[in-house]
C-alpha cells in the first residue's frame, strides 16, 4: 500500500493579517502548567524541567519560523525590528513583576534577601550565571529565580538572528542550515558531558546555563529550517510519522523521564527530550484537528496559553506568598496559587502586554 503524504502545509507563504500556528498556544498553556504543578508541590510526581525542555523548544521554532518567513519574503531580516519587538513584547511584564517582587521584599511581608548583585543581574539577564556562583536564595527576591529561563532566552534573542541572518545571506540550504544546527547541539551536548564527566560540574551548572543549555532551543530552530510542518511540504508521510517518528520521540521522552542516573540527567537527558519532542511537534501542527491533539486548540487552552508568559513570571512568587501567608492543605494552596496567577496573568496581559503590542504596531507602521 502506498504511504500516504500529507496534505499541503497550513500556510505555505506568509498570509495576510497576523500569523498563527496551530496548537502553539496550547503547547505553551501545557508547558506552564507542567511547571507549575512541579513548583506548586508535585515536583517529585510531575517534571518541571521538562516542561522548560517544551517551552524552550517552541521558543526556537517560532522564533525561526517568524525569521525565515521574513527572509523569504525580502531577502533580508530587519534585525532593528527584530529586537523592537522583543523588546515590546518581553520587558515590560518582565521588569513590572521583578520591581514589584523587589518592593514586597524590601518591606519584609514575605522574607527572603536582596542584594544589589543579584538584582543587577536579574535586571541584566543574568540570573542564570548569578544562580551557578551563589545558589538560588541569596540576594534574589523570592519567586523571581524562575527568571533564569528567560536569561537563557534572552542570550538566544541576542545571537541567534545575526547567526541566522549571516547563514542565510551566505546561500546555505536547508539542508545545511539543518547540520549546522545539529553540529551545534552535539557540541553543547559534548561541553556538558566535558562538565559533567570531566569537571564534575553541579547541576545547576548545567541546568540553568545558556552554554549548557541553549541546545533545547536549538532543536526548535532545527524544525523551522528543516521539514518546517508550516512552510514545507514535504515532511514524513502520515504513516511514517504516526508509525514510526511518534513512537520513536516517545521512546526518547520516557527514557529522559525515568532514568535518575545522575550524570544522565545533567547531560544526556536534555538531547533527548529535545529531539524527542520533534515529531509531536509535527503532529500537533499538521494534525492540530485530530484526537488528542484538538485539546491545545480549546478556547481555554488558547487562552491559557495567550496568557501564559505573564503567568508563568508570577507564578513562583505567588505560590511562594501563599505558602507563606495561608495556613491550608498543600492541594488547596495549589488551586488558590494557579487562581491567583490566572488572574494576575490575565490583568497583566490586558494591562501591560496588549498595551505595548499595539504601541509596537504603531511604531512599526509609521516607521
Amino acid at each position: 500500500m502506498t504511504a500516504l503524504r500529507p496534505a499541503a502545509p497550513p500556510l505555505a507563504r506568509p498570509a495576510h493579517g497576523p500569523f498563527h500556528i496551530p496548537s502553539l498556544d496550547g503547547i505553551r498553556a501545557v508547558s506552564f502548567l507542567i511547571v507549575f504543578l512541579s513548583h506548586a508541590g508535585l515536583k517529585g510526581k510531575v517534571p518541571g524541567y521538562f516542561g522548560l525542555s517544551v517551552f524552550f523548544f517552541l521558543s526556537g521554532y517560532l522564533i525561526t519560523t517568524l525569521l525565515r518567513m521574513e527572509y523569504d519574503r525580502k531577502r533580508d531580516v530587519s534585525l532593528r525590528q527584530f529586537y523592537v519587538r522583543r523588546i515590546f513584547r518581553i520587558f515590560p511584564p518582565f521588569y513590572l513583576v521583578l520591581l514589584i517582587a523587589y518592593a514586597i521584599t524590601l518591606t519584609g511581608a514575605w522574607g527572603g534577601s536582596l542584594n544589589w548583585h543579584g538584582a543587577l543581574s536579574q535586571l541584566c539577564h543574568f540570573t542564570n550565571y548569578y544562580i551557578v556562583s551563589h545558589g538560588w536564595w541569596e540576594g534574589l527576591a523570592p519567586g523571581t529565580w524562575v527568571y533564569w529561563s528567560l536569561a537563557v532566552e534572552e542570550h538566544f534573542y541576542l545571537v541567534f538572528p545575526l547567526c541566522y541572518l549571516v547563514v542565510r545571506r551566505r546561500g546555505f540550504s536547508a539542508r545545511q542550515q539543518a547540520f549546522t544546527l545539529l553540529a551545534i547541539c552535539a557540541l553543547v551536548l559534548a561541553w556538558r558531558s566535558v562538565l559533567v564527566f570531566g569537571f564534575h560540574a553541579s547541576k545547576d551548572r548545567t541546568y540553568v546555563a545558556s552554554d549548557t543549555r541553549v541546545d533545547s532551543i536549538l532543536a526548535g530552530c532545527l524544525l523551522a529550517v528543516w521539514k518546517n510542518p508550516v512552510l514545507d511540504a514535504d515532511g514524513p508521510s502520515e504513516r511514517a510519522l504516526a508509525l514510526v517518528w511518534l513512537p520513536l520521540g516517545a521512546l526518547a521522552l520516557i527514557v529522559s523521564l525515568i532514568v535518575r542516573v545522575p550524570n544522565f540527567e545533567q547531560s544526556l537527558r536534555y538531547t533527548l527530550q529535545s529531539f524527542g519532542l520533534l515529531p509531536f511537534f509535527v503532529a500537533a501542527v499538521r494534525w492540530h484537528e485530530r484526537g488528542p491533539f484538538r485539546l491545545l486548540n480549546t478556547r481555554v487552552a488558547k487562552y491559557l496559553g495567550l496568557i501564559s508568559y505573564s503567568m508563568y513570571l508570577t507564578h513562583t512568587a505567588t505560590i511562594w506568598a501563599v505558602e507563606k501567608w495561608v495556613s491550608l492543605p498543600e492541594p488547596v494552596n495549589a488551586l488558590l496559587s494557579f487562581a491567583i496567577v490566572v488572574g494576575l496573568g490575565s490583568a497583566c496581559y490586558v494591562g501591560v502586554e496588549k498595551p505595548f503590542a499595539n504601541l509596537r504596531r504603531r511604531m512599526s507602521s509609521t516607521g
